[in-house]
């Protein structure tokens, strides 16, 4: 559970209407169906209504995305969210052939980040000014989960290599919408489920409804016929494969109660929540908020999950976190206190960290590091995931957002939501994790073991040079096909060699190139002693 950065995606530039007003695009819509002689629209009196309200249950992004050209769209989309309530139908899918769909973008030669190009219209940025949308956001788009009514969606241009037009080669392009609740993590599991079926995204298009439904609208290629009744058997079959509950509505205590059933050889870790004081609220993520509270004269960070987002996926993301931290104790580990398990709210209590996060300090509080600095931040980070991997386990989310400094500016690696102990084969496939800094084999579901761990480190190690925030300029999704065709960040320049060597080394596209953390730890103490040995001999000696 992430309770430090926002979970929206950013917007791609929207389809063109003319100057913004809901009114006037729910008549246009109307007006356009009876045009058509759509006889919902003709013969029930009632129809206008419904369809304003269909609208009102959006975004504004939505009414923008609709093309007058294709209304008919307009009704797809509410049968789609009325199959939806049904917990046996989720989720529901349409599958359909796209005529005529084209892509282009104009890339500048050289340009790294110009592999992936946001695409849009000419016209489309003045009408972002007029509605007061920001073409692409910056720190709010660090997970692919999607946040209600957020601006979402977003086009994608794989094909550039040079400063020229590039028209996408003839191939078949589908559309598949889904319908399902809203729930963290649900665009991610999406695309995991285009992905088995090895098909590629080209444009994502999504919204959150006010009522927690969610339409998803997804443009790829890579089926290779354009029928879509093999298409829609191969989607079902990949749903029936597919982890997880998409229901969204269980309330079962079963997964805290089997994961917190393992005998261990200390204190159980349920808390008196009568002892619990709970503070100022210090962050706030999609289903859950971080407070400061005190727990038997101890500070401490209290993180409570709220009640009326509970699922199972939730509740195996909390049991797993307590039955992590319990298992773990290092100096560069954040200390686990306590939990309360029995009946919600649920909570974990850690200790306090008045530092905040990395994150924060690199990028809200707007820190630029001297090296000596940096290369102790990210020895205490090895320090931590060295203890963890030595320990089998694989943290799955290692990020800034993840990093918590002490009083002393002791960094501790937290938030063991998604990590997990290795399977026997020592391998896993499950992709986890945010997308900026996800090694490339998670997020292309082939298996990986504890080296994926030291690719987001490799990221993190790359934050901590530059102060920015990786692929800022790109949404999650973006960044991630970027990822899996070899993009990396621009190496900074002025920095010392030794770290961008070993920076580079980490972010090897094959894990067996990276190091592991007990020779990143012994090259970075190295380089520590070695830059502290410099600054204390006399120049000239």
């Amino acid at each position: 559970m992430d309770l430090v950065e926002g979970v929206g995606e950013s917007s791609s530039p929207p389809r063109s209407f003319g100057s913004f007003s809901g009114s006037e695009i729910v008549n246009d819509v109307y007006n356009r169906l009876v045009e058509n002689g759509n006889e919902e629209a003709i013969n029930h009196p009632e129809f206008r209504d419904q369809l304003e309200a269909h609208f009102n249950r959006f975004p504004a992004s939505y009414a923008l995305d609709i093309s007058l050209e294709r209304v008919e769209d307009v009704l797809l989309h509410q049968k789609l969210l009325v199959l939806a309530k049904d917990p046996e139908n989720r989720p529901v899918f349409h599958v359909r052939l796209l005529e005529n769909f084209w892509t282009r973008a104009d890339v500048d030669d050289g340009d790294q980040q110009g592999l992936l190009e946001v695409l849009a219209p000419s016209h489309a940025s003045d009408r972002n000014q007029e509605v007061g949308f920001e073409p692409c956001s910056k720190l709010e788009d660090l997970n692919l989960e999607v946040r209600r009514n957020s601006v979402d969606k977003e086009r994608v241009n794989l094909e550039g290599e040079s400063s020229r037009r590039v028209d996408v080669p003839d191939v078949p392009i589908h559309e598949v919408i889904f319908s399902a609740i809203d729930k963290p993590k649900l665009l991610s599991q999406l695309s995991a489920l285009l992905s088995d079926i090895e098909l590629n995204i080209r444009e994502a298009h999504v919204f959150s409804t006010t009522d927690g439904y969610s339409l998803d609208v997804f443009v790829v290629d890579g089926w290779p016929f354009q029928e879509t009744v093999a298409l829609h058997e191969a989607m079902e079959k990949a749903i029936s494969r597919s982890e997880g509950s998409w229901s969204g509505s269980s309330h079962s205590m079963s997964a805290v109660e089997k994961a917190l059933a393992t005998p261990a050889d200390f204190v159980d870790a349920e808390i008196d929540r009568r002892l619990l004081k709970i503070g100022e609220r210090l962050a706030s993520g999609s289903c859950g908020d971080l407070y400061r509270g005190e727990y038997l004269g101890q500070e401490v960070a209290v993180k409570i999950l709220r009640s009326e987002h509970l699922n199972e996926s939730l509740e195996d993301e909390f049991a797993h976190e307590v039955a992590m931290l319990r298992e773990v104790q290092h100096s560069n580990i954040v200390r686990f206190v306590g939990a309360c398990t029995k009946q919600p709210p649920l909570c974990i209590i850690t200790e306090y960290m008045p530092g905040g996060s990395l994150y924060e300090y690199l990028h809200k509080n707007h820190n630029v590091l001297k090296l000596p600095q940096l290369l102790k931040f990210a020895i205490d980070v090895c320090k931590g995931m060295d203890y963890l991997h030595k320990s089998n386990i694989i943290h799955r989310d290692l990020k800034t957002a993840n990093l918590l400094m002490d009083s002393q500016n002791v960094v501790k690696v937290a938030d063991f939501g998604v990590a997990r102990f290795l399977n026997q084969g020592g391998v896993m496939t499950a992709e986890t994790g945010t997308y900026r800094w996800m090694a490339p084999e998670v997020i292309n579901h082939q298996p990986y073991d504890q080296k994926a761990d030291v690719f987001s480190f490799a990221i993190v190690l790359w934050e901590l040079l530059t102060a920015k925030v990786p692929y800022e300029k790109m949404t999650p999704l973006q960044a991630a096909l970027g990822v899996r065709q070899g993009l990396r960040p621009e190496v900074p320049t002025n920095t010392h060699p030794k770290l961008l060597e070993l920076m580079q080394r980490c972010w090897e596209s094959d894990p067996a190139n990276r190091l592991p953390f007990p020779e990143i730890r012994v090259q970075l103490e190295g380089l520590l002693h070695e830059i502290q040995d410099e600054a204390e001999t006399p120049n000239g000696n």
